[in-house]
């Protein structure tokens, strides 16, 4: 069990003057936007040694110090369940998991148990940072329930501190990467290219990410994309894609919405996908029939390279596509 308080100590600068202080620390720390609220409830932000009572209160420019206190975990809010889980790596500061597709990462309205983070409390005990809060420990970043494939889960606060800075920063300068996998339909314009947009809620569906042309509303996204094998029908049309997708920034849901942004939505996809199922038609009944069987998006997280948090070695690790995905390739390859 974690034992003492965590300070996470900050300095604003000139381009910060007007943000809200909600929005400036989910663009600045790993802490999410309920996890920020509740950390001002208990009074434990404070802005120039001044408490802060509003989630909306206005940063007025540079040099300000922003200054967090992050209590103990309270991991007796969380059942350990035994899940089986795919661990590829594992010391006295991280994991390293290929998470299974179907997995929910961490409790959320109306899941309370059977995620990826009532496996990890089983697997690590108390031995997870707790900068997320009890609901999240040890999630420096997340994967979507139908996304398989590599997760870094950090067991103690430094590590945590450490690994989040890299994804913020998202190999724009350092050494993260990510690269992801994604079987799509159709065939994009260009063999390989990048997509950079501003991603927000969608304003119909709370739930679904989109495009926005409003600088002030959405946030940046940046993904690059190469096209890997293409797939056509026996008519020689082309039906899909396998195409491989690095991140400069780490959007929810960002590689499925700029994936479908550019007419190329994630195959079963039924978020973002689902006008796409008209390609099916496109295949043998038998083909149609195993292709509809997959009951996720296929979108799978295939490599991540990152400074280590202790030694500042280089790590990789790399996932062959699962089971379902290898499946999914040899359909559309012998259509």
């Amino acid at each position: 069990m974690i034992k003492n308080n965590i300070t996470i100590n900050l300095i604003t600068n000139k381009s910060d003057c007007g943000k809200r202080i909600d929005q400036y620390l989910s663009q600045n720390t790993d802490l999410s936007r309920q996890r920020i609220i509740d950390l001002i409830s208990d009074k434990a932000i404070l802005l120039n040694n001044n408490i802060v009572t509003q989630k909306n209160k206005k940063l007025n420019g540079e040099f300000e110090n922003i200054k967090i206190t992050i209590p103990p975990l309270k991991t007796e809010l969380l059942e350990a369940e035994n899940i089986p889980i795919n661990i590829m790596y594992e010391d006295d500061d991280l994991l390293v998991i290929d998470k299974q597709p179907n997995l929910v990462v961490h409790p959320g309205a109306g899941v309370n148990s059977g995620t990826l983070v009532n496996a990890i409390m089983h697997h690590c005990g108390d031995r997870l940072s707790g900068i997320g809060g009890h609901l999240r420990p040890g999630i420096v970043h997340r994967l979507d329930k139908d996304t398989s494939g590599l997760m870094l889960i950090a067991k103690n606060d430094k590590a945590h501190v450490h690994l989040s800075q890299q994804f913020q920063d998202h190999g724009r300068t350092g050494n993260l990467e990510r690269i992801y996998l994604a079987f799509v339909w159709g065939v994009p314009k260009l063999t390989k290219g990048r997509i950079e947009t501003q991603l927000s809620r969608s304003d119909s569906d709370r739930t679904k990410i989109s495009v926005t042309m409003n600088p002030e509303k959405g946030r940046k996204a940046i993904t690059d994309y190469q096209i890997i094998e293409k797939y056509h029908t026996s008519n020689n049309e082309p039906l899909a894609s396998l195409v491989r997708c690095k991140l400069y920034t780490g959007r929810t849901h960002q590689i499925r919405v700029h994936l479908d942004h550019i007419g190329n939505p994630v195959v079963c996809d039924k978020k973002y996908g689902k006008g796409f199922i008209t390609k099916t038609k496109m295949m043998s009944e038998n083909s149609r029939t195993q292709l509809l069987n997959l009951d996720r998006h296929a979108l799978h997280s295939s490599k991540i390279s990152f400074l280590h948090p202790s030694n500042n070695e280089i790590m990789t690790f790399e996932a062959a596509l699962p089971l379902d995905l290898v499946t999914l390739k040899n359909i559309l390859s012998e259509i």
